[in-house]
């Protein structure tokens, strides 16, 4: 049986293959990015299973399955950046939430309280994988099958670019919905110190 803390390195180890190969200029490099992308969001669910199912629960999964998502995550959304699929904008939000909600974290470990994940935490890293998840199919369908099929549709161009801010957008509003959330109900963590 494949242990949950490995299939959290491994999604770290996905995550940097995946930047590379969307980079890279070779055949089929986007359809094999959304493939290590699926793979890679497919652990994030498999290694919580496992650990659940077989109480294999550690701190190093505690702490660092958490970190391989938000690297998967915000790994992906740079990357959209530097390909000129979304405004820089997008990617800070969902990167600046991150490192909020994380320091919110830290802030109820040093006062002895866990901050348990919510729904609104679960809808926003579905919206950002269907949101990511369809950009690759985009970038895949343009930059490898059109091509291969010498295919000119007409979404091709700025149609597929407001599909991906469109479907990046509700993943924004998902996060910034989320950070409020954890922040308006755990208000008394940091209130005072304020």
């Amino acid at each position: 049986m494949i242990a949950p803390n490995q299939l959290t390195l491994a999604r770290v180890v996905m995550t940097f293959v995946f930047v590379i190969v969307l980079m890279l200029e070779i055949p089929f490099a986007k359809t094999m990015a959304l493939a290590l992308f699926i793979v890679a969001s497919i652990t994030d669910l498999y290694d919580g299973i496992l650990a659940r199912r077989y109480n294999i629960i550690t701190n190093f999964g505690t702490l660092m399955d958490p970190v391989a998502d938000k690297i998967l995550i915000c790994s992906v959304f740079v990357a959209f950046v530097g390909l000129h699929i979304i405004p820089a904008w997008m990617a800070i939000v969902i990167i600046a939430r991150e490192f909020v909600i994380t320091g919110l974290r830290l802030l109820a470990a040093s006062k002895g309280q866990v901050l348990a994940a919510g729904w609104g935490g679960k809808n926003k890293t579905v919206s950002q994988v269907v949101a990511a998840s369809v950009v690759l199919t985009g970038l895949a369908l343009r930059d490898d099958w059109a091509a291969k099929f010498h295919l000119k549709p007409e979404w091709m161009g700025t149609p597929f670019n407001k599909v991906a801010f469109g479907f990046t957008l509700v993943a924004v509003i998902f996060t910034l919905s989320s950070a409020w959330s954890y922040l308006r109900s755990n208000r008394n963590l940091y209130m005072n110190d304020m």
